[in-house]
């Protein structure tokens, strides 16, 4: 029977696993940092039953064209920001992402 790798290692494999993908697709931590960052800077204001969301900049993505093309007006999708916060503090521990999934 084997072993349980214990938790800090496999969190150091995990590392070591991830800083290879980066080297290896040419991600540096500044790129990381600053993708983060706009991901803060620019939140999703359209998000499907899926789980694929839109912040509204640049071309619309497939699966927002193809529910407009099907005749579902892509307001359905907005994202309801002025209702997260009350919902957060009712619900605390729940990811924000996916509340108005459920209303």
């Amino acid at each position: 029977m084997k072993a349980k790798i214990a938790d800090g290692e496999a969190r150091e494999r995990l590392i070591i696993w991830i800083r290879r993908r980066m080297a290896e697709f040419g991600i540096t931590p500044d790129a990381l940092a600053a993708s983060i960052q706009h991901d803060l800077d620019h939140a999703p204001l359209y998000r499907d039953a899926r789980g694929n969301e839109w912040n509204g900049l640049g071309d619309m993505p497939d699966w927002l064209r193809a529910a407009k093309h099907a005749g579902v007006d892509p307001a359905f999708f907005r994202i309801e920001r002025s209702s997260t916060p009350e919902r957060q503090r009712q619900m605390p521990g729940t990811d924000v992402r996916q509340l108005d999934l459920f209303s």
